[in-house]
């Protein structure tokens, strides 16, 4: 017996493609976010958070540029990457911002946290201004290490994939603070929103998580 015909009127469904400048931390923490508030994103794949070996934002634009002009990537997708601004002395303003012009470009979205991922975990727990210079200045001189006791993690390792389960529950709390710590640094800066790399602190790790809350509601 032949297999029914599929309908031809079926409207494909785009993926949303997420590159990480880090290996373990940020897509530990995404894809958990995926599995706890969009667990069937598992059946429908529509949300992607790719592998790549690619640790610079440059490369990590260039590498999502590739996948979007890729022949089999459909139209409809959407891309974001997720990247830290590190200290000047690893990445200069003038590479980010030939990584966000390039980004901005293609019609990508980019997730910057200054100076690094750590300041939106911090922000689960509590307000921060304080700008770090980098991201073990952070771990040193922060409450991040000793919150993170209080719930059972002795050491912070990057690679732990139980941070998130731990903390989830407080993520309503840290969009509302990383909402008020972006407006309170770009109020007291002579730059803007649009060189975010530039601020210190910021993130924008709140903004991709919005994004992905409306992609599901979209296009579910």
């Amino acid at each position: 017996m032949p297999r029914p015909r599929r309908n031809a009127s079926k409207k494909l469904r785009p993926v949303l493609h997420i590159f990480c400048e880090g290996e373990k931390t940020e897509p530990n923490y995404i894809n958990g976010y995926l599995r706890k508030f969009h667990a069937s994103n598992r059946l429908l794949k529509v949300i992607k958070v790719e592998k790549t070996d690619k640790n610079t934002p440059v490369q990590l634009v260039e590498e999502a540029i590739k996948l979007k002009e890729d022949k089999d990537t459909p139209a409809l997708d959407f891309f974001w990457v997720v990247y830290d601004r590190e200290a000047e002395s690893k990445y200069s303003d003038t590479l980010h911002r030939e990584a966000l012009d390039k980004a901005q470009g293609k019609n990508i979205k980019v997730s910057l946290t200054t100076i690094c991922f750590e300041v939106w975990l911090l922000l689960h727990f509590s307000d921060t201004a304080a700008p770090y210079s980098s991201c073990s200045d952070l771990l040193k001189n922060s409450s991040l290490n000793d919150e993170l006791n209080k719930l059972g993690i002795k050491k912070y390792d990057k690679a732990s994939n139980d941070i998130f389960e731990l903390i989830s529950d407080r993520i309503p709390d840290a969009r509302v603070r990383a909402e008020r710590m972006n407006d309170a640094i770009i109020k007291s800066s002579s730059h803007n929103k649009d060189h975010p790399y530039s601020l210190n602190p910021y993130t924008g790790v709140h903004l991709l998580l919005d994004a992905i809350d409306d992609f599901v509601e979209k296009f579910r």
